[in-house]
């Protein structure tokens, strides 16, 4: 049965600021079809306003549009399709931004995060099993956003972009563990398998850098360098677990991080979405060191390096998509991680957000003033 609810509708990309006021988020009704047999029908209780989502509002990275926006998110399930057996209505789940199909060629390695089939169905604004389940009223065909919507009162998803979580854990506040708390944390423990003893440089303090910072502590890194534009930003790298701290607008930022590991790091978590980030990164690992990139930069963005220092000095490049994180795995494991207090992901929660105010948010988000909002389309946590 196709039931009407809220979303927020991007209609517009690269709207002048502030957003609150010209307000290119529409919250509209919308019309959701109901799940197919491989589908499941979720009802929203918290959705994070993600550097993600910015990307797609200020047009870094454009979807054709219109699309519904939300990737962050976490609910309780209401319906399950025909050919699901393995959860049931009642189920409270955290979603992934990449449904895994379990059958192409990257999931049967044990890389479900670029699973190939999910990738195309996401460049279209689709589900795995083909279209899309959002229309506008007037019938018009809106875009899923990574498979998800999730900045919505309900959304119908593929049954590989959820993970069942333990009903312990405060559902609105889990939807941080569907992006910002796999990609900090999992480049870390899982792209980077940082060890006890060694030293890591975090760049770039958002959601997902500090949830880096957070997970460095968490696997033993003895020295946490975390780097930032923004003074705020470091005092809470701080707070969190950083053991020095240093503002990328100082001049010899570089050097500073070469004077406090006696010549670089072991690992630099470039996690800003930022070429200067990312210069910085490559620049402050030592001699067989490793840069760790999570952070997505404008598509017309591009690095260069001299091969010969990359080959000279044996440093080695790598791309960290969803922290490498197999999510039916990770998420659960980082949940329990929060509940014995080892990852104190809800420090980064700034507040609670209704529809009105998410315009407004994403002008928060855009100017440093917020780590991480979370929509509650319900009005309760």
């Amino acid at each position: 049965m196709t039931i009407r609810c809220k979303a927020a509708v991007l209609r517009t990309i690269g709207a002048p600021r502030p957003w609150a006021k010209s307000r290119p988020l529409s919250i509209e009704e919308v019309n959701l079809a109901p799940p197919k047999p491989v589908e499941l029908l979720v009802r929203i209780a918290g959705a994070g306003l993600c550097h993600s989502d910015l990307s797609v509002i200020n047009g870094d990275r454009p979807r054709p549009v219109p699309i519904a926006l939300g990737h962050e998110g976490s609910g309780e399930i209401v319906e399950v399709g025909s050919a699901i057996d393995d959860v049931r209505a009642g189920d409270h789940v955290v979603f992934q931004f990449s449904a895994s199909c379990g059958r192409c060629r990257r999931c049967l390695e044990g890389r479900p995060q670029v699973c190939e089939r999910a990738r195309i169905a996401k460049a279209a604004g689709g589900l795995m099993a083909g279209g899309g389940r959002i229309t506008a009223l007037n019938g018009e065909r809106i875009g899923h956003h990574s498979g998800l919507s999730c900045m919505a009162e309900y959304a119908v998803v593929d049954r590989g972009s959820v993970v069942v979580i333990d009903k312990g854990m405060p559902l609105a506040d889990a939807a941080l563990f569907g992006c910002s708390v796999m990609t900090g944390v999992g480049a870390v423990v899982n792209t980077a398998r940082v060890r006890a003893g060694d030293s890591v440089a975090i760049i770039g303090l958002g959601g997902v850098g500090l949830n880096g910072v957070i997970g460095a502590r968490l696997a033993g890194a003895e020295t946490i360098i975390a780097i930032d534009l923004e003074p705020a930003k470091l005092e809470v790298a701080r707070g969190v677990g950083a053991t020095h701290v240093v503002c990328a607008r100082d001049a010899d930022c570089v050097e500073q991080v070469r004077d406090l590991t006696g010549g670089g790091v072991d690992y630099a978590f470039e996690l800003a979405g930022s070429i200067d980030a990312m210069t910085t990164a490559y620049a402050i690992v030592q001699y067989g060191g490793t840069v760790v990139v999570a952070g997505l930069p404008p598509l017309t963005a591009s690095f260069s390096f001299n091969q010969c220092d990359l080959v000279g000095q044996e440093k080695s490049i790598r791309g960290s998509y969803m922290g490498s994180c197999v999510p039916a795995r990770d998420i659960p494991r980082f949940i329990r991680l929060f509940q014995e207090g080892r990852l104190p992901v809800d420090r980064l929660i700034d507040g609670h957000i209704g529809f009105d105010e998410l315009n407004a948010g994403f002008d928060k988000l855009q100017d440093v003033k917020a780590i991480r909002q979370i929509l509650t389309p319900h009005g309760v946590r």
